[in-house]
């Protein structure tokens, strides 16, 4: 159950009392404002508002790139604005999958070792490895491009490459910001489509940042951020059915 007003049971994320504020000179900018929300296991949630509402900031906060002013962000029992900054990297690696607008995918690897690299900073052999690789390209409907480099995909196919390698570790919870904005109609559809059978068919956890109400409707909960504070929208429950 997803829920912003404080009084929430925690779930799997509990934000309480969350600021976030820039100096600009002698200029305070304030980005959040006292932000409490509530997220449970195997919720959709996507995050709506004008651009400079915070939208991308929480998404940062929420998996450990950046730290608040003030307020606390505890996920699965873990207070992550309470940890070093070796503990959070450990911890970010373990917990959390990004899925970024442009890919970021390295254009020299193949989708294969795009998708192993996070792997590579765990204990697992290297057949144990090429398997979870294979599991997740095959998840994302990419079975057959393992071979192929990023210059030989489509948008939609390095999108759903760089979504195999935020999966591939198994993370608590999924970060996508603006994932279909770089991409066209029917491709934005198609990546929309997998973030909800994530949802559905694998219990994952998915917090969204997006401008596009069509991509929003997959979502189970909109939540409109503006100036800073956060306000229920609507519930949706797209990915759900």
């Amino acid at each position: 159950m997803v829920t912003v007003d404080g009084r929430g049971d925690g779930g799997l994320i509990r934000v309480r009392d969350l600021d976030k504020t820039y100096r600009r000179g002698s200029e305070e900018i304030h980005v959040l404002q006292g932000l409490n929300l509530d997220v449970g296991r195997g919720e959709f949630v996507a995050f709506m508002g004008p651009s400079g509402s915070g939208k991308t900031t929480l998404l940062n906060l929420l998996g450990g790139l950046d730290v608040p002013t003030s307020g606390s962000v505890t996920v699965a029992g873990d207070e992550i604005t309470a940890m070093s900054s070796a503990r959070l990297t450990a911890w970010r690696a373990r917990h959390v999958g990004f899925i970024f607008q442009m890919y970021n995918l390295i254009p020299v690897l193949t989708a294969f070792a795009n998708v192993e690299l996070p792997l590579l900073l765990t204990r697992l052999t290297k057949a144990e490895r090429r398997r979870h690789v294979a599991a997740a390209l095959a998840v994302v409907g990419l079975a057959d491009r393992s071979r192929h480099y990023p210059r030989q995909l489509s948008g939609g196919q390095e999108q759903r490459v760089a979504i195999a390698r935020a999966i591939v570790a198994d993370p608590t919870f999924l970060l996508a910001d603006e994932p279909t904005g770089d991409l066209d109609r029917k491709s934005a559809g198609e990546i929309m489509e997998l973030l909800a059978r994530l949802v559905s068919e694998y219990g994952k956890t998915v917090l969204m940042v997006t401008h596009d109400p069509r991509a929003a409707e997959r979502a189970q909960v909109v939540l409109h951020l503006d100036k800073g504070v956060l306000v229920e929208g609507s519930a949706l429950g797209a990915a759900g059915r």
